[in-house]
This record gives C-alpha cells, structure tokens and sequence, in this order.
C-alpha cells in the first residue's frame, strides 16, 4: 500500500512537471484591432479617400441645410406681412425642400457608411494577413483581438502596424 501511494506520489508530480514544460511552450499574443485601425498608415490613408470622395457632396449638403434655414428665417419674419394665401405656398415650398433635403442627407450618410464599410474591410483583411505573417514568423500559439485585459508584454499591435505601414509588395 505505501509503495502503490509512492508510486502515485511520483506519477502525480511528473504529470504536473509535464503540463508545466507543455504550458511554458505556448506562445500569446495580443493585437488591438481599434488601435491598428486608428494607427495604420493603410487606415489613415482609407479615411483620407473617404473624405475627399465624399467631401463635396457633404458641402453640397451643408449649403441646401443652410440655404433652407435663410429662407425658414426669411419666412417667419415676411410671415406677418404676407398674404394667406402666398405664405402657405411659401411654408409647402419649404417644407418639399427640407423633405427632400433630409433625403438626400439620408442617403448620403447610407452611401458614406457602406463606403466606410468596404475601406475598412480591405484594412481588415490586410491586419488579418498581417496577423498570420507574424504568428507564423514568430511561432505564436495564439493571437487574440478584442480582450478585455491584456498584459502588455503580451501585445503584439506595433508590429502588426510596424507590417502594415510598409508598402505592399515589399
């Protein structure tokens, strides 16, 4: 009985000293998807073709907002003065011209978020790629995104960036 509780004594330590050799093996990583699509050159070149795309159309906006505002104000203080019948075509008028402005406003900020969306997946898929190049050429186990805490060490984000500021190709 005493040579079986040894046995098992010994059985049990080298089983816990196998697990602790196996859990030092395991190579972690983190990347912070927020920070690389804030940080990468890629991203901050997506944004700025996103803003010139779609700047003109957005000043475009801004005027007719404006220029229905100037005639909302010019009507309230005509109101007064005005025949019945002249200031309720005037108030149709500009009510038809807001309508149609909050439609085009409607479908520019549609036609502003789908292009935001395809810009940010084609970054995506590149930190993706990005991501595999280095746990490959790094022997990581596991790369996590999105954690809640991670210590820093365990951060791999700068090189993910680091990959995706060169220019492709290279």
């Amino acid at each position: 009985m005493n040579t079986f509780i040894r046995r098992l004594s010994v059985l049990v330590v080298g089983v816990c000293c196998a697990v602790a050799v196996q859990a030092q093996t395991v190579k972690i990583g983190f990347v912070s998807t927020d920070r690389v699509i804030k940080e990468a050159a890629v991203a901050k070149t997506a944004q700025t073709k996103l803003e010139q795309e779609f700047s003109k159309r957005e000043k475009d906006l801004t005027d007719l907002g404006n220029s229905i505002k100037t005639a909302a104000e010019k009507l309230d203080r005509d109101a007064p003065t005005l025949p019945e019948a002249q200031r309720a075509s005037r108030q149709k008028q500009l009510v038809e011209q807001d309508r149609e402005f909050q439609r085009k406003r409607r479908e520019f900020q549609e036609d502003l978020n789908a292009r935001k969306n395809e810009e940010l997946q084609q970054v995506i898929q590149r930190a993706n790629k990005a991501i595999k190049d280095i746990a490959v050429a790094e022997n990581y186990d596991i790369i996590f995104q999105d954690a809640v805490y991670v210590n820093p060490k365990h951060d791999i984000s700068d090189k993910v960036i680091k990959a995706l500021n060169v220019p492709a190709g290279k």
